[in-house]
């Protein structure tokens, strides 16, 4: 038996093997951004993931950056996710939120109007996601210091709604360039205040929207997403290291990390010399690659994405290194079940698991 199929325990959770299913927005939520019967039977399907993590989902309307994303705020989006926790516990499986604000990664069409918000006025490079014309980013109106305590306030109130929601756990995005990682990030957050200019002001933001998440859920059932990015920070090393450092005196359960494998210098190394909790490793790995970290105990479980789009067996598939579906990328996001339910398992295709 390969490792990456062997029990590991994260945190609260005994896990039967080390495949974790990586977050993936879908844009598939009913109005109102209520999950749905079709999002229950997709995260149903891959159900015998060690761990799901569900996608991206906004602690509030402010954090919204995408179409037909989920949310966490309101009575119908709690009871719309009810839906898919029950679908993935009946299948077997354990399943996290990921709470979530997009921050300067959004636009006034997403916002009723209202400008992003971000740590400093700096817009993001590039366009705005899914939005057709294209146009970039607006430059973002900086949060004002009196501001960040009800969006600290929001991040509890999101996971005490994910517990309502028969959640097992969550974990806070606080990577891809998100809200957290506006603030934590030299390159992005020029604040004087107490929320800018050193490593500790600057990881302020994210530790507490950690903190919030633990006074709802205790230690061992939440988790940190991050991915370091020298474009963003002028010293990544010393930046999340001490974010490493601050989620070990935390005793949270998992540090989860997007970085390629063939990154100079690899950041997870110091991440993981640092945390004392489980680390999963992301970013389009293969098989051979999930278990080399695994092997060289540089990771405790391997997180897949993209591969578990097309593949709601995947792992049955890495089991017995069977053939993948492909993903056909036109139909990732929006739409309906074509793209998203029909792809074949081994079982589905006739072929020998």
């Amino acid at each position: 038996m390969s490792k990456l199929h062997t029990p590991v325990r994260i945190g609260a959770w005994d896990l039967p093997n080390r495949i974790v299913m990586a977050p993936l927005t879908r844009c598939r939520s009913s109005e109102g951004r209520v999950p749905n019967a079709m999002m229950a039977e997709y995260y149903k399907q891959r159900s015998s993931a060690g761990l799901i993590l569900a996608e991206a989902t906004s602690i509030s309307p402010q954090g919204v950056g995408y179409p037909d994303t989920p949310g966490l705020w309101s009575a119908a989006q709690v009871e719309g996710w009810k839906l898919v926790t029950k679908a993935v516990h009946e299948a077997g499986g354990r399943i996290l939120a990921q709470l979530w604000h997009v921050g300067r990664i959004s636009d006034p069409h997403y916002l009723n109007g209202d400008q992003p918000v971000s740590s400093s006025a700096i817009a993001a490079p590039g366009h705005v996601s899914l939005l057709r014309p294209q146009k970039p980013y607006d430059t973002p109106r900086a949060l004002e210091l009196t501001e960040i305590p009800a969006i600290i306030e929001d991040y509890r109130k999101a996971a005490e709604n994910a517990l309502a929601a028969g959640f097992d756990g969550v974990e806070i995005h606080g990577a891809n360039g998100y809200l957290p990682h506006q603030f934590l990030n030299d390159r992005i957050n020029q604040r004087t205040d107490s929320f800018g200019g050193s490593i500790e002001n600057r990881a302020r933001f994210m530790l507490e929207a950690v903190d919030a998440a633990v006074s709802v859920w205790g230690a061992d059932r939440v988790g940190l997403h991050l991915s370091p990015n020298p474009d963003d920070d002028s010293d990544p090393a010393a930046t999340y290291g001490f974010i490493a450092r601050e989620a070990t005196a935390r005793d949270i359960a998992f540090l989860f990390v997007r970085e390629p494998l063939g990154a100079d210098p690899r950041i997870s190394k110091t991440i993981r010399k640092s945390f004392t909790g489980a680390f999963i490793a992301n970013q389009e790995l293969t098989k051979a690659e999930g278990e080399q970290l695994l092997a060289a105990n540089e990771a405790d479980a391997i997180s897949y994405g993209r591969l578990y789009i097309a593949n709601p067996d995947l792992v049955e598939r890495l089991a017995t290194d069977a053939p993948f579906n492909q993903p056909d990328p036109s139909k990732f996001y929006g739409g309906g079940p074509e793209g998203y339910l029909d792809y074949p398992t081994l079982e589905e295709a006739g072929q020998p698991a």
